[in-house]
């Protein structure tokens, strides 16, 4: 068997490389286990009160309980998000600032506007995914309608005379999503807020809409609206005798929400990395789990890798239905 030398200078520059890896990897794990070591902030694209303010606080207090720091809620509402979105993409990349959001900053607004102040893909290390939701189709409790069949009827008998209220992208997707893949055409009536349009729909003034199951559910259990579908793939375990809208018979039909994490590119891996094992265990946490069930969505976490291909998926469907709705970018 014939012997294989380094020359001195290559020995001497493997070990200086075998050192600087094993210095990297030790350096990592010190960073993960010194972390945190001060207050860690969550930027909430929303105001406090929201959905996802609410999510952001039951994880931070979980993450106080573990860790001993305190977490900071930081409510930069506006702008679609682009506000918080941008600040967190401008801040110092050490894991103590972390963006808590949706799929409106990281899925919808790049098709929604020309020009954003924040890359979502460049600008973010992605940590974990948070929480899933559905919406809920509704009509008034005496409307003639009594499943998703009989809308979709109604509106190829009579083109653009049935109208769907919306008062956020969500629901304004869900709606155009119907439209499209049941082929009818719906007049769209926008609202400022879901709550707003729900008056209207208790008014006869709408017919329909997709709203968000924590403001349509109640109304639906109080007996003024009619559950007619949900949103997701998966039924809603609020209203579990109400079939999906694909089950319905809009084959195809998904169009949910989401809650993600994020913190500024560059973070180091092992503080990402850690990162997301507190966030895992805060969504089994009672507060957490006490959202989710008043909320009617569920938890969902990610590795940080499943994240960014779930939001690439999630943008490329977005763009297509505000695409086909002919929603042009502001």
């Amino acid at each position: 068997m014939t012997a294989f030398h380094l020359l001195p200078s290559r020995r001497q520059a493997l070990s200086a490389a075998v050192a600087l890896a094993a210095s990297l990897g030790l350096a990592g794990t010190a960073l993960a286990q010194a972390y945190p070591a001060k207050a860690i902030t969550f930027v909430v694209p929303f105001a406090a009160g929201s959905a996802t303010d609410q999510l952001a606080r039951a994880i931070g207090q979980s993450i106080t309980t573990d860790t001993k720091q305190p977490v900071v809620i930081d409510n930069k509402a506006g702008a679609s998000g682009m506000i918080a979105a941008q600040a967190v993409a401008k801040a110092p990349a050490d894991g103590y600032t972390v963006l808590i959001t949706t799929n409106t900053t990281h899925a919808a607004n790049e098709h929604l506007y020309k020009k954003l102040s924040y890359d979502p893909v460049k600008d973010f290390a992605p940590i974990s995914g948070l929480g899933k939701g559905g919406q809920v189709m509704v009509v008034n409790a005496a409307s003639p309608y009594k499943s998703v069949a009989d809308v979709v009827a109604a509106a190829k008998k009579t083109p653009g005379k049935l109208s769907f209220g919306s008062g956020s992208s969500s629901s304004r997707m869900a709606g155009e999503m119907l439209k499209q893949l049941a082929g009818v055409d719906i007049l769209h009536v926008p609202y400022k807020s879901n709550p707003l349009a729900i008056t209207d729909l208790l008014g006869g003034q709408i017919d329909m809409m997709i709203t968000d199951t924590s403001t349509g559910v109640p109304q639906v259990k109080a007996g003024k609206l009619r559950a007619l579908g949900y949103s997701t793939q998966k039924r809603s375990s609020q209203l579990p005798e109400v079939p999906t809208i694909d089950e319905a018979g809009v084959k195809g039909y998904d169009m949910g929400y989401w809650f993600a994490a994020y913190t500024p590119a560059g973070t180091p891996p092992a503080v990402v990395a850690r990162l997301n094992e507190l966030m895992a265990a805060a969504t089994r946490s009672a507060a957490a789990k006490s959202f989710y069930d008043t909320a009617g969505s569920e938890a969902w976490t990610t590795t940080p890798d499943e994240l960014a291909k779930f939001q690439a998926a999630e943008t490329v469907k977005w763009g297509k239905v505000i695409k086909a709705a002919g929603i042009e970018a502001e």
